[in-house]
């Protein structure tokens, strides 16, 4: 084939699947709970069952998955976003179903996922964009507690990959346990989570040569919390950067009480975040917070909006989530 014709067949291609965006679009977000409606006899899965507590079912489910899918999309604007990560999905089966029966069949998404020893059955996963992004290799990071080697939670999904046309991504999906039992009771789990990440972060950072890191999640934690500012080392962006820090895109619009990715009573907060290596914050054109109207309700307790969530309490609503997805766009 001569080189001409094998240019315009790989247009073609790329124009196919919206190569109009220079570079990337990488969104995270927390979809609360997408569960299947089977019975995982080694997870505490009772809750969302046919017949449990909150009566769920396939035209749940399924109601779900196109809730999902419509959000991805609407972050996408003009097309779909390259990289999603998201979290509390259930199994492989909940992302089949999510790729292959909801609007996102069309977007050209490969997945990556790692069954975790979380004793609910919520894990993280990985979509991509198959032809803008190749996966070279993947892990998940098992997290042992020092003290509780006993104690389950998330792994910490790592992969490797290469976006087009030539450019090596290291990224990291968490999910950081949670705040139950109180925010300083529990603040430790989400420390020893943060060091395990950032030892592993070192790592890339002596391996490689500037390399581009992306961090996201829910990390149960704010900006200005100690498992994001001493153990993730994650500093304010700057102008001009250092190659070898890492920074959260978020701690600068942290502190604004009507902006957040969560509301607690009252008060909004920046749970859900995305940090980056100094190296990639060169290629970054800021970060958003998804706020589109469908996303949200009037808060008729606290004032103000609130997110929509699939239930209120034990009520089935037919909402979206608990949490507001974010999104960064890198142009390289």
């Amino acid at each position: 084939m001569k080189s001409s014709t094998l240019t315009l067949l790989v247009f073609c291609l790329f124009s196919q699947v919206g190569i109009a965006r220079d570079g990337i679009r990488v969104m995270f977000y927390n979809t609360e709970n997408f569960f299947d409606c089977n019975h995982d006899s080694l997870k505490n899965d009772y809750e969302f069952l046919p017949g449990g507590i909150r009566g769920w079912t396939p035209t749940r489910f399924w109601k779900k998955a196109g809730n999902i899918a419509k959000v991805v999309a609407a972050v996408g604007e003009d097309r779909f976003p390259e990289i999603v990560g998201l979290a509390e999905v259930e199994n492989e089966k909940c992302i089949l179903s999510l790729l292959r029966g909801s609007p996102l069949k069309n977007a050209k998404y490969s997945f990556v996922h790692e069954e975790s020893p979380d004793t609910r059955g919520v894990d993280v996963c990985l979509l991509y964009n198959r032809y803008l992004f190749e996966v070279l290799n993947h892990a998940a990071l098992t997290v042992t507690f020092k003290n509780e080697p006993e104690k389950k939670t998330r792994d910490v999904l790592y992969v490797f990959g290469k976006a087009f046309p030539n450019d090596s991504l290291h990224i990291f999906v968490s999910h950081f346990p949670s705040r139950l039992g109180g925010a300083l009771e529990s603040e430790i789990y989400r420390r020893e989570v943060a060091t395990m990440i950032r030892q592993k972060i070192d790592s890339l950072f002596h391996l490689y040569s500037n390399p581009k890191i992306i961090l996201m999640g829910d990390f149960n934690d704010y900006p200005t919390d100690r498992s994001l500012l001493m153990d993730l080392k994650a500093e304010r962006p700057e102008i001009v950067p250092d190659s070898m820090k890492m920074y959260n895109l978020m701690l600068p619009l942290d502190g604004n009480p009507e902006m957040g990715t969560n509301k607690h009573l009252a008060d909004w907060g920046i749970l859900d975040q995305i940090l980056v290596s100094g190296e990639l914050l060169k290629h970054s054109k800021g970060v958003h917070i998804f706020d589109a109207d469908f996303l949200l309700l009037e808060d008729q307790r606290w004032l103000g909006r609130k997110p929509f969530r699939t239930y209120h309490g034990m009520v089935y609503q037919g909402g979206f989530s608990d949490h507001l997805p974010v999104y960064v766009d890198f142009e390289f």
